[in-house]
């Protein structure tokens, strides 16, 4: 099974960034924590991070090439605004996992809306970092339950 995860802008700015919000654990912490969990588990998981919106299309477009089997995302701010990036998503018959490391729901207003939640699999906020490994184990869930 290959999984790609998906990181919009300033997750690499992680345990830099609003660390009250985010936690101290920086990127590379997420990218080992992901790396130990497809050791664990037997899969392959790619991780791509950009903070432009057209990058994060391409990867998004070219997983649909590479055949992957399901995507992690975290669309950071793009979450409440990106049609391009939600319509690209809705363009990949795979299961997909929206992340937010925040609980988005107990912050600004304006973070309340996902535009991407909607063609996305399912959503896990408010669980730090642990979130993605949820996201993870969902959607190999999800594989199991399909065959």
């Amino acid at each position: 099974m290959n999984l790609l995860v998906i990181n919009g802008p300033n997750i690499n700015f992680l345990g830099i960034r609003e660390k009250g919000i985010y936690g101290t654990k920086d990127f590379n912490s997420l990218l080992e924590m992901l790396e130990n969990k497809a050791n664990e588990t037997g899969i392959s998981i790619e991780t791509y991070q950009s903070n432009c919106e057209g990058a994060i299309i391409d990867r998004i477009q070219k997983a649909y090439y590479d055949k992957v089997d399901g995507i992690i995302i975290n669309p950071g701010a793009y979450t409440h605004y990106s049609y391009a990036i939600r319509d690209a998503l809705a363009s990949i018959e795979v299961p997909i996992i929206e992340v937010h490391i925040s609980n988005v729901h107990k912050r600004e207003e304006f973070r309340h809306t996902s535009v991407t939640a909607p063609v996305c699999t399912g959503q896990i906020v408010g669980l730090g970092l642990q979130g993605y490994l949820l996201a993870v184990d969902a959607i190999l869930e999800l594989a199991a339950n399909n065959n």
